[in-house]
């Protein structure tokens, strides 16, 4: 029965190791490691450096940067964030690009929908109001920007991996989505668990989304401006 077992496994694991590695490293390892930092936060008490890291950062605000990041909050909240996907994605819908734009689409308004979720399931509160620049409604984990934004930005790096904007793209996506989530624990208005659960968790979301409609939709792994933009093992794929 052994025998039997390796001689169907190990055929597709070498047809689709590559495959098992990305599911490993963009889906599961994201969760494991923020159901590790959720069960600490709620059956453990949490981490000192929560409270740590959010002292730090009141102690290191500015004029400057405390505009900074109250401005972050205004684009990457409810009134910027969704106009401006949606902007994107009609602009890829009528590129041709449709799939990519539902992609988009579907990874922001799914992200959002489980943090919500998650916010009524764990219920934690915010920190202290005291120490916080803004004063914001509901409850802290996961922060609803953090994953928000991280979905937005990830979500971005991935329609375009296969163009010539590829790698450019990825990076600012997941700068946009890091610096946002610094900014939310800059201003006080939630915990570092908050904005790292938050984020791993768009990731695992995104990721997981885009392994499942690339395999419905197999153009979704192409750019964006067609098979003349599609880049392949960092060189333009030849049609024909």
């Amino acid at each position: 029965m052994l025998a039997h077992l390796r001689r169907e496994i190990v055929p597709f694991l070498k047809a689709h190791w590559r495959s098992l590695a990305l599911l490993l490293l963009g889906v599961l390892v994201p969760l494991i490691i923020a159901a590790s930092l959720t069960e600490d936060v709620f059956r453990d008490g949490g981490y000192a450096w929560d409270a740590a890291i959010l002292a730090w950062y009141r102690m290191h605000r500015t004029l400057a940067l405390t505009a900074l990041a109250s401005g972050l909050a205004v684009v990457g909240g409810v009134r910027v964030l969704p106009f401006l996907a949606l902007g994107i994605a009609l602009l890829l819908a009528r590129a041709g690009a449709r799939i990519h734009a539902w992609y988009l689409v579907f990874a922001l308004t799914g992200a959002t929908v489980l943090n919500v979720l998650a916010k009524v399931i764990f219920q934690r509160p915010r920190p202290d109001e005291l120490g916080a620049v803004l004063i914001e409604p509901g409850f802290s984990f996961p922060s609803g920007h953090a994953m928000a934004n991280a979905a937005f930005g990830l979500a971005l790096g991935l329609v375009f991996w296969r163009s010539r904007a590829g790698w450019p793209v990825a990076v600012l996506g997941v700068l946009w989505g890091v610096l946002l989530a610094a900014s939310r624990n800059y201003l006080g208005v939630h915990y570092p668990t908050d904005v790292i659960v938050g984020f791993l968790s768009a990731a695992a979301w995104v990721y997981g989304l885009y392994m499942l409609m690339a395999r419905r939709w197999p153009e979704l792994r192409r750019s964006p401006g067609g098979r003349d933009d599609t880049m392949k093992g960092g060189k333009k794929e030849r049609v024909g």
